[in-house]
């Protein structure tokens, strides 16, 4: 059942990589939009007719008066690395600013919730990413709205903007480029379904202005899974890299390794991100693509041509 109802939209989030292609679809749809985020974001890069508020997720209080005349709020918050030196925990940006989140809109009369989960989030996850990614999607469900919307995207893919690299291009710049032997966490046989970023938009779109997605739990994927090995190749040969050697690096070393330099930056990957390396990301994403009626993006070299342009 499609809306008429051309409605303000609240966007927790919405300066991020996902949030901005969020931001661009709500607009093409016609939908005014409302961004909120910290205070010093510099304006003038949004996209025109878009309101912005300062406001601090991490002060509850502070939020009920950014939801006037609000009747939808996307919350994108969330870090897939922690920053505990400026107090950015899984906790804090995952689990307490969507508590905080879900009081004020309740509080604000607000009826609909659509929000930005990641495919494995669990409570017996691999890591607190998982864990804190399933907490907060319990306080979503458990709220009293109308209707509420949980995304569960694998990993995406897509254009990023400056300063803000996906999957993708933290590869290649940081492991495909750099390295002359390409470094291999076990066998390199789990697999991953990355999914674009435009049709993770076009999902949150489509959840603003059609209510039969509403009470659902969608996991988003591509159409197609590649093992780790895989997607070595196929990044290099999007970017124009020459295949290079393999080193195959037994788990448990890995891990040591991680543990020690990971938390330091002195490697591309943390701890939490190898677990859900090895754990894979994949998922049963046919309940998307009935409701929605998308054919996903494929992952190829031609979807991947951003590799090539950014030099």
């Amino acid at each position: 059942m499609q809306s008429s109802t051309r409605q303000t939209v609240l966007v927790t989030g919405g300066t991020g990589f996902v949030g901005r292609y969020i931001v661009r679809e709500l607009l093409t749809l016609g939908q005014p939009v409302r961004l909120l985020g910290r205070s010093g974001i510099e304006t003038e890069a949004l996209p025109p007719g878009v309101e912005y508020v300062p406001r601090d997720l991490s002060r509850g209080d502070d939020l009920g008066s950014a939801l006037d005349g609000c009747n939808t709020v996307i919350h994108l918050v969330g870090v897939i690395e922690e920053d505990r030196r400026r107090g950015v925990t899984f906790e804090s940006a995952h689990t307490e600013s969507t508590r905080n989140m879900v009081n004020a809109a309740e509080g604000a009369g607000v009826s609909s919730f659509i929000h930005m989960s990641a495919n494995g989030a669990r409570p017996d996850g691999v890591s607190r990413y998982q864990t804190t990614k399933w907490e907060a999607e319990e306080i979503v469900r458990k709220a009293g709205f109308d209707s509420w919307t949980i995304f569960r995207p694998s990993v995406i893919f897509g254009r990023p903007s400056a300063g803000r690299p996906e999957f993708t291009t933290r590869l290649v710049d940081t492991l495909l480029k750099p390295l002359p032997i390409w470094p291999v966490f076990g066998d390199g046989k789990y697999r991953l379904q990355p999914i674009a970023v435009e049709d993770v938009a076009r999902a949150f779109g489509q959840a603003v202005s059609d209510a039969s997605h509403r009470n659902q739990t969608y996991c988003l994927a591509g159409p197609e899974s590649f093992t780790y090995l895989e997607i070595l190749v196929i990044l290099a040969d999007a970017a124009d890299l020459k295949s290079r050697p393999r080193m195959h690096q037994p788990v448990w070393l890995a891990r040591r390794a991680i543990r020690m330099a990971g938390p330091l930056g002195l490697l591309p990957i943390t701890p939490d991100q190898l677990e859900m390396l090895l754990d894979g990301n994949i998922c049963e994403d046919a309940h998307y693509k009935r409701d929605f009626g998308t054919a996903p993006t494929p992952f190829n070299r031609e979807t991947l041509r951003y590799l090539r342009l950014r030099g």
